[in-house]
């Protein structure tokens, strides 16, 4: 095997070397165990005795200059200063720039409503998904025949003890007083699930954003200013607000809270229904039996309680009109957030 034959293929190959791997191979090819220099120590003892120390410095020769060349190759690759062609790079373009994410919408919402209600002292405050009966029913004054408490209108755990999954964050109202003594100004926003069927307007999971004060001297007064200030934040201060007297077993008196439509200004359209007004929530005076059950004196403390739907307060502000677009995470609708 000719060694001038072999330098003059190193040549070749080296002068079409692009790569760091390239370089690999080729060193592979010649410094290999079954490599060209390893084929040419081979044949040293079927040499004549008097042409082997003279072949095999040769040899040592060529592996030692082939070494120190392939190193330099080396470097130059990893210094960046050999083996690319200028033409295939142009420093003068911009690189491709990752994209960032950004808050859902829904939790644009909720950080926003919280943000509010911090404003004026309130605390916010998170619990479990998974309740116990009471905490979600009875200390709140949903007596056991009320039809919520069915098995099909609510996620009922399949355990030894009754849990099931909070059909709403007002189980965090109970937890809240029962460690802790008035006065009390807390937000609660968090998951909830109802067995619904899904449509334009209702999910089997979805937002709500319970808020609740207790001291003494609470009025429907402080009910009303509180959520006042709320919806105008919210909605803008030329909205007109409303209550309507509604029922709901934990607060005594209730009312269902709407707002002029932010739409057409309470002339009425299809987003209002022609009525002029849209709700937004629920509230309440806390009912004397709440108390009763967090260890309160009723004659000693009194308190008001709102709750709503975060997809509710979504879709009016941002004009949407089916729930179905904030869970399939769609990015050209969620970009537009």
């Amino acid at each position: 095997m000719d060694i001038e034959a072999i330098k003059n293929q190193i040549t070749s190959d080296l002068k079409d070397l692009g790569s760091l791997q390239g370089l690999e191979e080729v060193r592979v090819k010649y410094l290999g165990r079954k490599g060209l220099i390893a084929q040419l120590t081979s044949s040293i003892p079927s040499l004549p005795d008097e042409e082997r120390a003279s072949f095999g410095r040769k040899v040592n020769e060529f592996k030692s200059s082939l070494l120190a060349l392939l190193d330099e190759k080396q470097k130059a690759f990893l210094a960046g200063q050999e083996g690319v062609n200028a033409n295939t790079i142009d420093i003068g373009m911009p690189g491709i720039a990752p994209e960032l994410g950004h808050l859902h919408p829904i939790t644009k919402i909720i950080h926003e409503v919280c943000a509010i209600f911090r404003q004026m002292g309130f605390s916010i405050v998170e619990g479990p998904e998974i309740e116990t009966e009471f905490n979600n029913f009875t200390g709140l004054n949903i007596p056991l025949e009320h039809p919520s408490r069915d098995v099909f209108d609510t996620f009922y755990l399949a355990t030894k003890d009754t849990l099931l999954l909070r059909s709403h964050t007002s189980p965090v109202q109970i937890r809240a007083m029962k460690s802790h003594k008035p006065p009390l100004a807390i937000v609660v926003p968090g998951r909830v699930y109802r067995p619904d069927a899904v449509d334009a307007s209702h999910s089997f999971m979805f937002h709500q954003i319970e808020g609740f004060v207790v001291d003494t001297d609470i009025t429907f007064a402080d009910l009303k200013g509180t959520l006042e200030f709320f919806a105008k934040a919210v909605f803008g201060k030329d909205i007109s607000m409303r209550f309507r007297p509604h029922f709901f077993p934990f607060t005594e008196p209730s009312a269902e809270v709407d707002i002029s439509c932010i739409l057409c200004k309470g002339k009425g359209c299809s987003l209002c229904g022609r009525k002029g007004w849209l709700e937004i929530l629920g509230s309440g005076m806390i009912h004397p039996n709440v108390f009763k059950h967090v260890g309160y004196d009723p004659k000693e403390y009194t308190g008001f309680a709102f709750g709503m739907g975060v997809e509710r307060i979504a879709l009016l502000k941002y004009g949407i009109d089916d729930i179905r677009l904030f869970f399939e995470n769609d990015l050209r609708f969620l970009k537009q957030f």
